[in-house]
This record gives structure tokens, C-alpha cells and sequence, in this order.
């Protein structure tokens, strides 16, 4: 039987999903505990570059994975 995918194509697909995942993770939180106080946290370094620049990345794995030949 032949697959359109082998094992290296799914490796790299969950590669790209663990990317994704941390970097929604990385932009949970932030709030504040008052919701009448503003909270600055939204604003740091975490949820402005990083966890984009993660979700970027594993969406480029994710298409690098499916276009792959095997």
C-alpha cells in the first residue's frame, strides 16, 4: 500500500502543531485581576513578537510538511 505521506511528513506535522499550540498558549493571559484597572501585560514581549512569530513558524513547518514529497 502506498501512503501520500510517510513517517518524516508526520513528524514534521506535529512539529508544526507543538509550534502552534505553544504559541496560543504563550497568549493566554495577561488580564487584569480588576476589571475597572487597565493591565499592561496584554502589551509585553510574549504576546506582541513571540507567540506570533511561534504561530508563523508552525504554520511555514505545517505547509513545508504537506508539500514535502516523500
Amino acid at each position: 500500500m502506498n501512503f501520500t505521506f510517510n513517517k518524516k511528513n508526520y513528524q514534521l506535522l506535529i512539529l508544526g502543531l507543538i509550534f502552534i499550540v505553544s504559541g496560543y498558549a504563550l497568549m493566554i493571559g495577561g488580564g487584569s485581576e480588576n476589571p475597572q484597572e487597565f493591565s499592561y501585560k496584554i502589551f509585553d514581549f510574549q504576546r506582541w513578537i513571540l507567540a506570533p512569530v511561534l504561530i508563523l513558524i508552525g504554520l511555514v513547518i505545517e505547509i513545508f510538511a504537506i508539500m514535502k514529497k516523500s
